[in-house]
């Protein structure tokens, strides 16, 4: 079994036993982080008309954390083996193209089973992150998940929240919005993963319920047992009058503190529904199981699965940022792409035949995606270099030379299957030599996004007034769909 997520500390385990237990309870584990930063004004939203009408009705994000090296899985180039001696400038991808089911497309090796299941869906090629100066992670996924450059005056609200706030649960017993695999307790950049986990000024109904381990996610959901008991109903009683003391009401006001008592109300009835069995991994056949059990990822997508098939309205399922982890290869990085190929791709690929064989794939829109790419000689892009983070040899010598080590923003491939977009098709090109920057059909950030809200019925130019402000959900309401996706 590939490398898998190093076991708890008794302490950690301390931590994540009570966020398992009390997440759904308060929806609140991130909900508390942002209360302080909420003025507590009732935001107002102004829809916009799209052309037309949505082609989904649940999104599922796979997200890989950070940074996957393009060249080394979506977007191959020419291929160099190992070998001392090497000019480091010189390996673009370590590992060979590979065919799929679709003629034009080819992908890189270890992703054979996702090969397989391309003629599902579209390619992109030619995202670009943006330009955010000293590179960090939590920065590029804060920008990814808002549509915001941090810091902002306010607590911005993960696109999660966006969508769950629209168009409301498709189930009322179903938590709209479900984030699966990140530990948002312990390492580096946590306070600023955190900082965008949350529904911002949209209030804590709307954010997401954090299930870090797939396996607990039962636990987490299973109604104590004294619910209904005199006690039971005293602590709910206690915490209201908690919501309506000071300091909590001066800084929350009203419609926060609403808002937290309705995310009460919504766990209390997950908690007795049998949506609640939806949680349950275990109760999937062991063949089936098998496949999507190649890590906590592995097992997310199983979860993320049945809960659409429940009802959920988006879910995020993460293979975790864990710093000079996973995808962050800043050596290592042949190896470590290739652990984490035998990571994701049985479980992507299955997920969609899943999804396909269910009768949910063409309502439900898969996005696999990452802040940004790598490349062994640029940070950044070209001609917006910034500082060098990792010290990468001219030379190769050992095999910790090979691979992506840098962050590169320049390019970066998505995957989207499902929800209406085209199938086996590819959108954005890249350059065959270094630097391997966009050449066609570049996709920024707002574009990306106004792509994905597309897809459920929501224009880029809808916003919500909050504070006197407006806040789109594409950056200043200038993103543009890249229709030749759907069709």
């Amino acid at each position: 079994m590939p490398e898998e997520t190093p076991k708890l500390t008794a302490e950690e385990a301390y931590i994540s036993s009570k966020i398992h237990r009390r997440g759904f309870m308060g929806r609140g584990v991130t909900a508390a982080a942002t209360l302080a930063s909420l003025v507590g004004r009732e935001p107002t939203l102004i829809r916009a008309a799209t052309p037309n009408g949505a082609t989904a009705d649940s999104v599922i994000v796979l997200w890989m954390a950070g940074g996957m090296a393009s060249t080394e899985t979506f977007d191959p180039k020419r291929y160099t083996p190992f070998a001392p001696g090497v000019r480091t400038d010189k390996v673009l991808s370590t590992f060979p193209a590979i065919d799929t089911v679709v003629d034009n497309i080819k992908i890189s090796q270890g992703l054979e089973r996702i090969a397989k299941v391309m003629d599902r869906g579209s390619l992109i090629r030619s995202f670009q992150a943006a330009d955010l100066g000293f590179i960090l992670h939590s920065r590029h996924q804060y920008h990814w998940h808002t549509g915001y450059i941090p810091p902002q005056p306010m607590a911005v609200p993960h696109l999660g929240a966006v969508i769950a706030k629209t168009l409301g649960p498709r189930v009322d017993t179903v938590p709209p919005f479900i984030s699966i695999g990140q530990n948002l307790e312990i390492g580096a950049e946590s306070p600023a993963l955190k900082s965008f986990h949350t529904a911002g000024f949209l209030g804590s109904e709307y954010g997401p319920v954090l299930l870090m381990n797939p396996q607990d996610a039962a636990s987490a959901v299973r109604p104590p047992s004294d619910l209904g008991s005199s006690r039971f109903t005293s602590r709910r009683k206690l915490y209201e009058q908690v919501l309506a003391k000071e300091p909590v009401y001066q800084f929350a006001g009203d419609y926060q503190r609403q808002s937290l008592l309705r995310s009460m109300d919504a766990a209390d009835k997950l908690l007795t529904s049998p949506s609640a069995k939806a949680f349950d991994i275990s109760l999937e056949g062991k063949e089936k199981f098998d496949i999507y059990n190649t890590s906590r990822f592995g097992q997310g997508c199983l979860l993320a699965r049945r809960l659409v098939e429940a009802g959920a309205r988006y879910v995020e399922v993460t293979t975790e940022y864990v710093p000079f982890r996973w995808w962050d290869s800043h050596q290592d990085g042949h190896a470590r792409a290739e652990t984490m190929k035998k990571i994701i791709d049985g479980p992507v690929a299955q997920l969609v035949l899943d999804l396909e064989e269910r009768g949910l794939l063409n309502r439900t829109l898969v996005v696999l995606a990452s802040e940004f790419s790598r490349d062994a000689i640029t940070e950044g892009k070209v001609g917006k270099e910034v500082k060098d983070q990792a010290n990468t040899p001219d030379v190769m010598q050992l095999p910790m030379h090979y691979g992506m080590h840098r962050h590169f923003t320049a390019a970066g491939s998505v995957l989207l299957f499902g929800g209406g977009v085209k199938k086996g098709f590819v959108y954005g090109k890249t350059a065959e030599e270094r630097p391997c920057t966009t050449i066609e059909n570049p996709l920024p950030m707002e574009d990306l996004h106004a792509t994905i809200y597309h897809a459920l019925g929501i224009a880029p130019t809808q916003k919500f007034e909050y504070e006197k402000r407006p806040v789109y959900v594409t950056r200043d309401g200038k993103g543009k769909v890249a229709t030749q996706l759907y069709g």
